[in-house]
């Protein structure tokens, strides 16, 4: 039986703000669905990404800025990093780990999210 992820709610304060952040970091706006006074509905997808994040009104309990180290891989931490300040997101350094290179961000919010260069395990019996 298989089990995709599909969607990841991401807690906000302000969803006109978020969803601004994640259109410029690169995100792509799938939905923006007002269905009530208390629910408004927001799908973004990260570029090549299979699984969507959904921000809005009235969709979680979690707490805004609750979620910590999203993790996405990338091609190449250093493309990303450059491409992100490009659009002016504020981003860590390239951090070089045994396990890969990673560039950090967060969201207004806080929302804290990880991007994964995977290291070239060819040879390396990984």
């Amino acid at each position: 039986m298989d089990m995709k992820l599909e969607l990841v709610m991401v807690p906000v304060t302000d969803v006109d703000r978020a969803k601004e952040f994640y259109v410029r970091a690169g995100f792509h706006a799938d939905h923006d669905q007002t269905v009530s006074d208390e629910i408004r509905f927001v799908q973004l997808t990260p570029p090549g990404s299979g699984c969507s994040i959904a921000i809005g009104k009235g969709l979680t309990e979690m707490e805004p800025g609750s979620l910590d180290n999203l993790q996405m891989v990338v091609a190449d931490a250093d493309a990303s990093h450059a491409d992100l300040v490009g659009r002016g997101i504020e981003v860590s350094p390239v951090e070089e780990l045994a396990w890969g290179r990673f560039v950090r961000f967060a969201d207004p919010d806080g929302n804290r999210w990880a991007l994964q260069q995977l290291p070239d395990w060819a040879g390396q019996g990984g």
